[in-house]
């Protein structure tokens, strides 16, 4: 089994991340060795996903100590730039502030060496929180089913392996999962180029259907359960993911078929108490028109292009995360589980 190395970190170096843009079509390395650099490959998706946004953000203020200089002002600003590449990720965000933190703490001449040995440990974690989120998931599965996701929450997301994905292809592993559907997730067809790719190299029994063909599929019965991944939960549950995730739990609820988030505690946002205060990125117009090079609608077609949607809490049947399961209340649920980090 192929594994999907998405980052490697090299001390003092830079960073390497796989072009995401290109694939499946190529799998290409990028070296990255400057803030600019970092920030161009996060905002044109050659790196996504929001935990391992958060990866590449930690790595990111290593390189910016290591390119620009380790000195308050410096590092402050590298960090501002880094964050307001993608607003709706929280991941990005609390590891930036996390690896200023750890800057600050340190004097000036062990700073760079302090920040790369932190983007390093932000990635073991990630690893092992995968593996304990995906442990915790199988409580959701009792006898072989179908599932449904949307987007991708595999190693490409991640840097370990997934959070949805993750829990699917462990219980694969298990035998609970027969087969995994997936949405080609417009309109940059993530799940169509990265989760069938991802799929595929983990030998899942794999079908990509259209988004719109979504509905369909939940009433047909082939689905028992949906799981995606998330880029901001609030503190009452709602949880922000890419756009169309609202659309698939409406309908999930309308035939019965339980709607379940994965996500790290990382991407719960407790500075944010309810959807109405998650930030939605709005992406170019282009990106509907069309992709690639090719182009299929009119010149100058305007577009209504949201990266995110938010799903009411009350659409959401259980999350899952590296501390374990958790269940409505979601309000008291998610309070208890952050007071206790």
């Amino acid at each position: 089994m192929a594994e999907v190395i998405p980052l490697v970190i090299l001390p003092g170096k830079g960073i390497e991340v796989l072009d995401q843009t290109l694939l499946p079509g190529e799998e290409r390395y990028l070296s990255l060795n400057d803030v600019a650099g970092v920030c161009e490959a996060i905002r044109t998706l050659r790196v996504r996903g929001a935990p391992l946004l958060g990866l590449v953000g930690a790595a990111g203020m290593a390189i910016a100590a290591m390119s620009r200089g380790s000195d308050g002002a410096t590092l402050a600003a590298s960090a501002a730039e880094l964050i307001a590449t993608r607003p709706t990720a929280v991941d990005l965000g609390t590891a930036v502030r996390a690896a200023m933190s750890e800057a600050i703490a340190a004097t000036a001449d062990e700073r760079q060496e302090r920040l790369w040995r932190f983007a390093g440990a932000y990635a073991e974690r990630r690893r092992e929180e995968d593996l304990a989120m995906a442990t915790f998931g199988q409580a959701l599965f009792d006898h072989p089913i179908s599932v449904l996701t949307h987007c991708n929450t595999g190693a490409l997301a991640t840097g370990g392996i997934g959070t949805a994905l993750g829990v699917i292809r462990t219980a694969w592993e298990q035998g609970e999962i027969e087969h995994v559907y997936a949405t080609e997730t417009r309109p940059l067809l993530q799940g169509a180029r990265l989760t069938i790719w991802e799929l595929q190299r983990l030998g899942i029994p794999a079908t990509l259907l259209p988004d719109t063909a979504a509905a369909s599929l939940l009433a047909s019965g082939r689905v028992q359960t949906v799981i995606t991944g998330a880029d901001r939960v609030a503190l009452n549950g709602d949880t922000a993911n890419k756009v169309g995730t609202y659309g698939l739990a409406a309908v999930a609820a309308r035939h019965a078929v339980p709607f379940v988030i994965a996500a790290p505690t990382s991407t719960f946002d407790p500075a944010c108490n309810d959807g109405a205060g998650i930030p939605i990125e709005f992406r170019t117009d282009s990106e509907v028109g069309g992709f690639g090079e090719q182009r299929w609608s009119p010149p100058g077609t305007p577009a209504y292009n949201p990266a995110f949607d938010v799903t009411p809490a009350e659409l959401i049947a259980a999350i899952v995360t590296e501390r374990g399961l958790l269940r409505p209340p979601y309000w008291s649920a998610i309070r208890t589980m952050l007071g206790e980090l």
